[in-house]
């Protein structure tokens, strides 16, 4: 079992990565493997429509959605680390996300997501909104913890003196990997929930 967590931050010692070494370590202690990809200081642009991943299984671009969406794919759940900017994600993770969720054809089902999310005093509700809204579309049930899954502070000295968001980040850690194992076992008994297709609502012309 495997877990997989980004962070959006551009700084890979700062606020956001402090918050999600905590989740890590926790998930580590109850045997879950993990790893962490800094992927807010790439160069990512955003999609643009053009197709091609619809009929080739993977995005026109070749930068570092294509190795995120390859250890995606094999991970059990994701977790998605951003700092907070006029009270939304980073711009380059967004950038990202669109593109790993919309290229990528392989399911998504029952892989659980959570967003950990940091910032210096407010706004960090809607960036932590933002993210989980990737989950819901793809069946992907979402982690909750004993608070909204943030930490605040300027610096990673500052997370430091933040107890109750890290305190946040560990019970975070420890119910994902409870719910990744109890996942695993229902999954190894009786499969995955029936999904239905073909009804599609549409108001083109």
């Amino acid at each position: 079992m495997k877990v997989l967590l980004l962070n959006g931050s551009p700084h890979e010692r700062g606020c956001t990565a402090r918050a999600l070494r905590e989740v890590a370590e926790t998930l580590e202690k109850a045997g879950i493997e993990t790893e962490t990809i800094t992927v807010g200081n790439k160069d990512v642009r955003g999609c643009i429509s053009c197709g091609y991943c619809k009929k080739n299984g993977k995005c026109v671009f070749d930068d570092i959605v294509g190795e995120v969406a390859a250890k995606f794919k094999e991970a059990d759940g994701l977790v998605v680390g951003t700092p907070t900017y006029y009270a939304g994600s980073n711009g380059t993770l967004l950038s990202l996300l669109d593109r790993l969720f919309h290229s990528t054809d392989f399911d998504k089902t029952m892989k659980v997501g959570t967003a950990v999310v940091s910032s210096r005093r407010a706004g960090s509700t809607s960036a932590f909104d933002e993210i989980n809204k990737y989950f819901t579309i793809c069946g992907m049930p979402i982690v909750s913890s004993t608070y909204w899954n943030e930490v605040h502070g300027y610096t990673e000295e500052d997370v430091e003196k933040d107890k109750e968001g890290l305190q946040t980040m560990r019970n975070l850690g420890r119910n994902m990997a409870f719910l990744i194992k109890a996942i695993n076992r229902e999954k190894a008994e009786n499969g995955l929930p029936e999904k239905e297709r073909g009804a599609v609502t549409s108001f083109h012309a």
